[in-house]
């Protein structure tokens, strides 16, 4: 028997398996031992840019420094890493007129308690931030047209300046690829209407639009054009733990730094798929899995290792529920999964609609495979959205066997979001 511990929620739920568990895929990310601490190797990393000169060098005779800050909704240690950020450009220009601009994407804004916990009092109290929206007309400016073809709106405070920069981590994404680096500028600092074209179905649907993949990723290709187009100039991006510690840093070109925080991150995180009857997948616990919505994303995992016509059990305690009215809606209001389908696919670049994406890439999981979702929300919600509702990983798994037969082989994912399955 082989015990594994699944994240949901706050908790953890225990299982063990028999002969039937076919592959226990998981990163290898917790077992990294770095260099040093979270502080230092970011001051190790902005010592050796890539690709790139210090950013005291880069600061000299600039005027107005733009640094692009993540939001509430990413665990970016910005505690670490705006301070250094800003020592080196007020050494290479103490009268640098500098302005925080939090990349809040499509996101709601970050308020002050957000901002003071992101930052400390300190930065709050004698900086400079700008809270970016997407809606916000008069603050957004054209720079040129997406390699899609969507025309690329970003904040004028990013345009304007005279050096652009960004803090930001590396994560897997399932479907630009990997997080950081470009995404500081589309969808971070990006109009609403960009970051639809951006995320057109057309785009969801092309097969190099998956976990860890940037070559030939059209959306990731998007994401590079902006930020070359919007002249970033320098990141500092971070790779953290399962809790959040800081494992490792790079700093320099964002491209090539970029670049090389991915490899970093995919010699830990990638896991070869095996085929399953079953697989048992999680969005890593609290707080990705406190809906539905966010929950897409684990199941991406599993798509890449279930056979065609088996059962996805997903654990997401979803405390919070579907996530968007317009995710619930889309799924919720038509019974053919195949008709909605369609009816996105028929859309043209420039035509995408708020959620899509999410929307679209849980309809191409259920057209592959049954999900059976465990979760705190009532039954018939979860039958709303084409899902077979749960409320125990061992209620999940009888129904999985009932519906593949007894023999099943199980793979286990006690971590979608923070494990690349390569096929």
């Amino acid at each position: 028997m082989k015990e594994i511990l699944f994240p949901y929620g706050k908790e953890k739920i225990s299982y063990a398996f028999g002969d039937e568990l076919c592959a226990l895929l998981e990163p290898k990310i917790n077992e990294y031992t770095p260099e040093a601490d979270g502080k230092e190797l970011v001051r190790r990393a902005m010592d050796a840019p890539i690709a790139s000169p210090r950013l005291s060098e880069l600061a000299h005779g600039k005027k107005k420094v733009v640094i692009i800050a993540s939001d509430h909704t990413r665990p970016v240690p910005s505690k670490l890493i705006i301070p250094p950020m800003l020592r080196e450009i007020r050494e290479g220009n103490p009268d640098a007129d500098i302005t925080i601009l939090i990349a809040t994407g499509c996101h709601r804004g970050t308020t002050k308690d957000e901002l003071i916990a992101k930052f400390g009092e300190e930065i709050v109290k004698n900086e400079k931030i700008y809270i970016h929206d997407c809606d916000e007309r008069d603050m957004l400016v054209n720079i040129g047209t997406l390699p899609s073809g969507g025309q690329c709106e970003i904040n004028r405070l990013a345009y304007e300046a005279d050096l652009l920069v960004s803090e930001g981590f590396i994560e897997p994404h399932f479907f630009a690829g990997f997080s950081g680096g470009r995404k500081s500028v589309l969808p971070g600092v990006a109009g609403r209407k960009t970051v639809l074209a951006n995320h057109c179905s057309e785009f969801i649907d092309h097969p190099r639009a998956r976990t860890g993949i940037l070559e030939g990723n059209p959306i990731h290709e998007d994401m590079l054009w902006a930020a070359k187009t919007a002249k970033l100039a320098y990141i500092v991006n971070v790779v953290l733990d399962s809790e959040k510690n800081v494992i490792y840093a790079v700093s320099g070109d964002c491209e090539a730094a970029h670049k090389k925080g991915t490899d970093f991150l995919l010699s830990l995180c990638g896991a070869n798929a095996v085929e399953s009857d079953i697989v048992i997948t999680t969005n890593g616990g609290y707080p990705l899995d406190q809906n539905m919505y966010q929950a897409v994303k684990g199941m991406t995992a599993a798509e890449a290792t279930v056979r065609k016509g088996g059962v996805i059990i997903m654990l997401a305690r979803s405390d919070d529920g579907i996530g968007g009215d317009h995710f619930y809606h889309q799924l919720a209001d038509e019974p053919d999964i195949s008709k909605t389908m369609a009816q996105f696919l028929s859309r043209g670049r420039d035509e995408t609609v708020p959620d899509q994406w999410q929307t679209q890439i849980l309809l191409r999981i259920l057209r592959h495979a049954s999900v059976i979702y465990v979760s705190e929300m009532p039954d018939e919600t979860v039958k709303e959205m084409h899902m077979i509702p749960a409320h125990s990983l061992g209620e999940a798994i009888e129904k999985a066997k009932q519906m593949v037969g007894n023999s099943a082989r199980i793979a286990a994912i006690p971590d979608g979001v923070s494990v690349m399955v390569v096929k």
